[in-house]
C-alpha cells in the first residue's frame, strides 16, 4: 500500500511543496512509493460541489476515499496540518477558485430557496473539523521526543517573565454554561435515538441517530442570556483594571456552537453600534456569527459608513481590547478563527501572560473563555505561575499526552447534533420512545448533544496504560466527577484500572502537571477529545516555545496507523512572510518525526528491512539537525524551510552511506552523499539568492506551477534529487 501524505493548506502545503519530492526520492530506494492525498479546503469544497464544475475540473473525494482506507489494516498515512475553516475562510476559498475559472456556487448566508439550501449544506461538509474526525478513528499518543527535549533544554526558548503583580485572569460563567446544563446516560442497549423540540406538548422531531449498547450520551445547553451578562461583566471589569479584553473560543472545531458564542460576544462589546444601527446592519445582511471583519466589509456600501466608522472607533477608545495586528486595526473580534483558544492562550502565557493593545504594547488581559468545562486549566497556569513564578523550559519536565477521539469521541462528533433554539421549548431525548432526558431552553439557546463509544474509551483507556508501562512515567487522568458523562467515564476507569492512576478535575489535574514538570520530571494526560487538542498545544508551547516539534502518532483501532506532524497556528503569518520576503520559517521538524515513525510502522507492519534502515538514519539525521541548528530562522536572508529541508537530506544522505546494514543502500547513498557535500554552499546560496524578494505564489488556497517553483528554486539540488528518483 506504501505511504499516504496528505496535502494540506498555508504553511504545511508549501512546505509539502519542498519536501516531498526529497522524502519521495529517499523512500523510493526502500521500495516505498509515497501517494498524495489532496485535502486542502479548495479540494475540499470542490469535492462538496462537484456538480457544478466542467467535467475536466471534477475531483474525486479524497477525504472519504481517506475515511474508508483509514478503517483498514495497514494503512499507513502521514497526516499534516489543515484549515479548519470558518465561513470568512470558506467565502475567501471559494471566490479564490472562481477567480481561477472553477463555477463553485457562492456561500448562501440566508438561503432563499431549495438549491441555495442544498448548497449550504454541502459546504458545510467542508466548515470546522472537517477532516479529523473522518480520519482519526484511532486514540491520540502526543509526545515530544527525548532528541527533541534534550534539545530544548540545551537551547531553550526566551521566555518573558510573568510578574506576580500581573492583572491578567481568566473569566468563565458562574452558572448557565455547558458545563452546568450537562446530563448523561450510558445507553442500556441497542437503539434509536431521537430529539424533539417539544411545545405545549406539540413534539417536532429535530433529530434522529442509532446508538449501540454501553455508549455514553451526553447533552447540554448554553443559557445565552447569562452569556450576555457575563460579557457585560467582564468588559465592565477590563474598563475599571484597564485590561484587555480578549475572547478565547474555538470557532472552527465547535463550528455550530462557538461562532454563536462569538458573535453574542461581539454584539455585546459593540451594543451601541449594534444599537443604533440595527436596521441598517439588517439590510446589509451583517451576520455577527462572522465578525468584525465582514461587518467592516459590508458597511463599504452603506451611505451610513461615517457614522458607523465613527461610533466603532469611540467604542474602541472607551474600552481595552487585544489585537490580533495592531499595527491594521485587526481586533481580537475581527475574525473568529483569529481568537482559536488552544493556540492563542498558551501563546498568551509563554508571553508573561500579556496580549497587545491598539498602540502594539503589551498589556495584562482578561482572558473570556465563557464555558469553564476547559477554562479552569489556563486559570490553573496562572494560578500556578502567580506562586511559583516563571517555568524554565531549561529545567522542566514534559507532559505528553493520551487523547480519548476515536469514532468522534465527545465534542468532535457533535456539529450534527447542535442546534440554536428558534424558540422556547423543552427539548426531550427518548431511546426507542422513552424519555431519557430532557432540558428546558430558550430561544437562541445553544444546545448540543455529544457521544463517546465503549470501544473507544476502552482501547483509550488500554493506551495509557502501554504509555506508562513503556514509560514508568505517572498518568493522572484529566476527569471531573461533577460532569455526568465524566463521571461515567471515572466508574469504566475504576473498573478496567481498579485505583492505578490518579483522576483529578481538570484544574486539578493542570496543577498536580505542573508541579511534577517543576520538578523535572514527565508525566502523561490522558484526556477527552477537546482536552487533547488543548493540551498537546498547551504544554508543548510551554516546554518547546512551540507544538509543531512533537510526535503524534494515531494507532487505529483496526489496525493501521496515523501519523500527524504539528500544529499549524501562525500559518497565515508565515505565507504573508513568504509574499513579503520570500522566507518560510514553519519548521519541519514535525514531519520528519512523522516519517520516521511512519518507516518504522511499515518495517514492523510490512517486514521491510530497508524501511527499517531508513528509520534509523532518520533518526541521526534528526538529531545531526537539532545539534547544527538548522531549524528555520525567523528572518529572511538565513535558514528557512527549504534550506532546512536541505540540510536534512544532506545528513540523511550521509547516515545512509555509512550505516552498514544494507550495502545496497550504503554504496548506491555514498554517491549521493558526496554529490550533497560537495555542493553545500553552492546550494546554499542558490537559496539565499532568492530571499528577501516579494513573490507571487500564484494563490493562497489554491497552489500551482508557480508556487512549486518558488519552494525549489536550488537546481543543484533538484538535480541530485532527481538522480536519486531516476537511479535504478
Amino acid at each position: 500500500m506504501g505511504i499516504i501524505y496528505t496535502f494540506t493548506d498555508e504553511s504545511p502545503a508549501l512546505a509539502t511543496l519542498s519536501f516531498l519530492p526529497i522524502a519521495q526520492a529517499f523512500l523510493s530506494k526502500a521500495n516505498i512509493k509515497i501517494d498524495v492525498s489532496d485535502i486542502s479546503l479548495a479540494a475540499r469544497i470542490l469535492a462538496a460541489q462537484n456538480s457544478y464544475l466542467k467535467e475536466e475540473q471534477k475531483v474525486e473525494d479524497a477525504l472519504a476515499k481517506l475515511g474508508e482506507l483509514v478503517k483498514k489494516d495497514g494503512t499507513n498515512l502521514i497526516k499534516t496540518p489543515n484549515i479548519s475553516a470558518s465561513i470568512p475562510q470558506l467565502k475567501a476559498a471559494i471566490k479564490e477558485l472562481q477567480e481561477k475559472g472553477f463555477n463553485v456556487p457562492n456561500y448562501p448566508d440566508n438561503p432563499s430557496n431549495a438549491e441555495e439550501e442544498q448548497i449550504k449544506e454541502n459546504y458545510a461538509k467542508v466548515l470546522g473539523s472537517a477532516v479529523n474526525p473522518v480520519l482519526r478513528q484511532g486514540n491520540s499518543d502526543r509526545r515530544s521526543t527525548n532528541a527533541v527535549k534534550e534539545y530544548a533544554k540545551a537551547n531553550p526558548y526566551k521566555v518573558k517573565e510573568f510578574s506576580k503583580d500581573s492583572k491578567t485572569r481568566v473569566s468563565y460563567m458562574n452558572d448557565g454554561d455547558f458545563f452546568d446544563n450537562e446530563k448523561a446516560v450510558l445507553i442500556p442497549n441497542d437503539g434509536t435515538i431521537k430529539l424533539y423540540e417539544v411545545v405545549n406538548q406539540e413534539k417536532n422531531e429535530l433529530k434522529s441517530f442509532a446508538v449501540s449498547k454501553d455508549e455514553i450520551l451526553d447533552a447540554t445547553f448554553m443559557n445565552v442570556e447569562k452569556l450576555d451578562k457575563f460579557y457585560d461583566e467582564q468588559i465592565k471589569i477590563c474598563k475599571e483594571e484597564d485590561i484587555l479584553f480578549s475572547l478565547h473560543l474555538k470557532a472552527t472545531m465547535m463550528k455550530i456552537s462557538d461562532p454563536v458564542l462569538f458573535a453574542h460576544a461581539l454584539k455585546i462589546f459593540f451594543k451601541e453600534l449594534f444599537t443604533e444601527f440595527k436596521d441598517e446592519f439588517e439590510k446589509l445582511q451583517i451576520n455577527p456569527n462572522n465578525g468584525l471583519s465582514e461587518l467592516l466589509s459590508k458597511i463599504e456600501n452603506s451611505n451610513k459608513k461615517d457614522e458607523i466608522l465613527k461610533k466603532y472607533n469611540e467604542i474602541l477608545e472607551k474600552t481595552p481590547i487585544s489585537m490580533v495586528n495592531s499595527d491594521k486595526g485587526i481586533t481580537n473580534l475581527h475574525v473568529p478563527s483569529d481568537v482559536i483558544v488552544d493556540a492563542s492562550m498558551p501563546a498568551m502565557l509563554k508571553n508573561g501572560a500579556k496580549l497587545w493593545d491598539k498602540e502594539g504594547k503589551e498589556k495584562d488581559t482578561n482572558a473570556v473563555i465563557p464555558d469553564k468545562t476547559y477554562a479552569t486549566i489556563y486559570e490553573a497556569v496562572i494560578d500556578d505561575l502567580r506562586q511559583n513564578g516563571t517555568l524554565n523550559p531549561s529545567k522542566i519536565g514534559s507532559v505528553s499526552n493520551v487523547g480519548l477521539m476515536a469514532k468522534k469521541a465527545q465534542e468532535y462528533g457533535s456539529h450534527d447534533k447542535t442546534f440554536i433554539a428558534n424558540k422556547d421549548a423543552n427539548y426531550v431525548i427518548e431511546l426507542d420512545g422513552k424519555e431519557i432526558m430532557r432540558h428546558e431552553v430558550k430561544k437562541g439557546d445553544i444546545y448540543r448533544i455529544n457521544l463517546a463509544k465503549m470501544d473507544a474509551i476502552k482501547n483509550w483507556i488500554k493506551l495509557a496504560e502501554q504509555r506508562f508501562e513503556q514509560s514508568k512515567e505517572e498518568v493522572i487522568f484529566w476527569l471531573d466527577e461533577k460532569r455526568p458523562s465524566n463521571k461515567i467515564m471515572i466508574d469504566i476507569i475504576k473498573a478496567e484500572l481498579a485505583n492505578k492512576f490518579k483522576i483529578l478535575k481538570p484544574y486539578d489535574a493542570c496543577k498536580e502537571s505542573l508541579r511534577i514538570i517543576r520538578s523535572g520530571k514527565n508525566c502523561i494526560s490522558a484526556t477527552g477529545n477537546v482536552l487533547r487538542d488543548y493540551l498537546t498545544d498547551l504544554f508543548p508551547i510551554l516546554e518547546l516555545g512551540t507544538s509543531a516539534k512533537m510526535l503524534s502518532i494515531v494507532p487505529m483501532l483496526n489496525g493501521g496507523a496515523m501519523f500527524e506532524t504539528g500544529a499549524g497556528g501562525s500559518a497565515p503569518k508565515q505565507v504573508e512572510q513568504v509574499i513579503e520576503e520570500n522566507h518560510l520559517r514553519w519548521d519541519s521538524l514535525g514531519e520528519f518525526l512523522a516519517l520516521q515513525s511512519s518507516l518504522e510502522y511499515e518495517y514492523i507492519h510490512n517486514k521491510n528491512q530497508k524501511a527499517n534502515v531508513l528509520a534509523q538514519a532518520f533518526d541521526e539525521a534528526i538529531s545531526n539537525y537539532l545539534e547544527e541548528n538548522k531549524a528555520p530562522s525567523r528572518k529572511a536572508k538565513e535558514n528557512d524551510n527549504r534550506t532546512s529541508h536541505f540540510y536534512f537530506a544532506l545528513y540523511l544522505a550521509n547516515a545512509l552511506a555509512k550505516q552498514n546494514q544494507d550495502m545496497q543502500l550504503q554504496s548506491f547513498f555514498k554517491e549521493v552523499a558526496d554529490k550533497l557535500n560537495k555542493n553545500v554552499d553552492t546550494i546554499f546560496n542558490e537559496f539565499m539568492q532568492e530571499e528577501g524578494k516579494k513573490v507571487d505564489l500564484g494563490g493562497y488556497y489554491v497552489l500551482g506551477q508557480k508556487a512549486q517553483e518558488i519552494m525549489r528554486p536550488s537546481k543543484t539540488l533538484n538535480d541530485i534529487i532527481n538522480f536519486i528518483k531516476e537511479s535504478k
